[in-house]
């Protein structure tokens, strides 16, 4: 076909993203053949791929799709490094793979993988993936994506995709006012991090493993505990348990119980745990006792449901998102919400850049 021109170079280079030199090489390869050299650097990606399969990829982006305010998807795709995570084409791409997630009928992003491309039909999602792959020259993953649908979805991205969450909620109307006050909520699900909705949504198996985590838990912080039960733990303990040089610090500080825990040593406060937990049984049935229990209890289910959490813009600093929603609508009915955190749940690499930079001049 003749010699390969800067023009043909450019031209592959348009059409594929890939390096100039690459680029070069295919077309020199494939005698000046467009759609051949095309392939040839499918397949070199292809390759790249696989040689960084067993790289980390735990940096990213998070972004979203809105279908008007009914309909959306939000995607997380992940990168090796958050240097690429600032790359224009990374982020092109995650917004593509967005679009992808809302038009697809797969279950998750590993089928959706299987799914014609788009933008280009004549692609999958796993070679464009491969071709970007190639391009970047990192690993990358579509890690996840979740869709919502409601009589009104609001969607917020946070940090500049590190978080991007999705609220979806019933109304009399998806008027200005509740899109607004929806988006503030997407907010505080974004900092807040909320576990469920409300308290109806938390089973009543998972209620009582908390009960039985948040017990276990004043137990072994003894002088947590209301005074009555921990003056017994101590009389028991002062009977044969803890040594006589702890014996001592007890007794020249006693008159102030709230600093004593600083003075004793680790093991006197580990004999008093043992002691408390030893009496599991008798402790739990003390109503001082299990009132404190439950309002631990009540305290953390305020932290982890959505619903009871203060609301962040809370002028007074008390009112709860529950009652911040129904004084802009009474209607409006929170039926789900999805935070996804870049790299939440995954093992980070940490390397040493500048190390790896001369290891990798010293290999070359």
């Amino acid at each position: 076909m003749g010699a390969v021109t800067a023009e043909m170079v450019k031209t592959l280079r348009d059409m594929t993203g890939a390096g100039m030199m690459d680029c070069k090489k295919a077309l020199n390869e494939t005698n000046g053949d467009l759609d051949a050299a095309v392939d040839v650097l499918r397949k070199s990606g292809a390759a790249k791929a696989e040689k960084k399969a067993s790289r980390i990829a735990a940096e990213g982006l998070c972004r979203v799709a809105l279908d008007g305010n009914k309909k959306a998807a939000v995607v997380e795709v992940n990168s090796e490094t958050d240097f690429v995570a600032k790359n224009e084409t990374f982020q092109n791409f995650v917004e593509a793979v967005a679009k992808q997630a809302l038009s697809t009928s797969a279950a998750d992003a590993e089928a959706m993988l299987n799914d014609k491309w788009i933008e280009d039909g004549s692609k999958t999602v796993s070679e464009v993936l491969i071709e970007k792959i190639a391009t970047i020259g990192e690993k990358l993953s579509i890690r996840r994506f979740e869709k919502v649908e409601d009589d009104c979805v609001v969607s917020y991205i946070h940090g500049g995709g590190k978080i991007g969450v999705l609220v979806a909620a019933k109304c009399a109307a998806a008027n200005d006012a509740v899109k607004e006050a929806l988006t503030n909520v997407a907010m505080q699900v974004a900092a807040m991090s909320p576990q469920y909705i409300s308290r109806n949504d938390i089973s009543a198996e998972s209620l009582a493993k908390e009960r039985d985590i948040t017990l276990e838990s004043a137990l072994n912080d003894p002088f947590s505990l209301p005074k009555p039960i921990l003056n017994k733990l101590i009389e028991k303990a002062l009977n044969g348990v803890w040594s006589d040089s702890d014996k001592a610090i007890y007794e020249e500080k006693k008159s102030n119980m709230n600093y004593l825990p600083n003075f004793l040593s680790d093991e006197a406060k580990a004999q008093l745990a043992q002691l408390a937990l030893a009496d599991k049984a008798e402790i739990s049935g003390d109503k001082i006792f299990t009132g404190l229990v439950e309002g631990r209890i009540s305290k953390h289910l305020k932290e982890i449901c959505l619903l009871d959490q203060v609301y962040v813009k809370a002028e007074d600093g008390k009112q709860s998102v529950a009652a911040y929603l129904k004084s802009v609508d009474a209607s409006i009915v929170i039926d789900k919400f999805v935070r996804f955190e870049v790299g939440e749940g995954m093992e980070k690499k940490s390397e040493n850049f500048a190390e790896e930079v001369a290891k990798q001049m010293g290999q070359a």
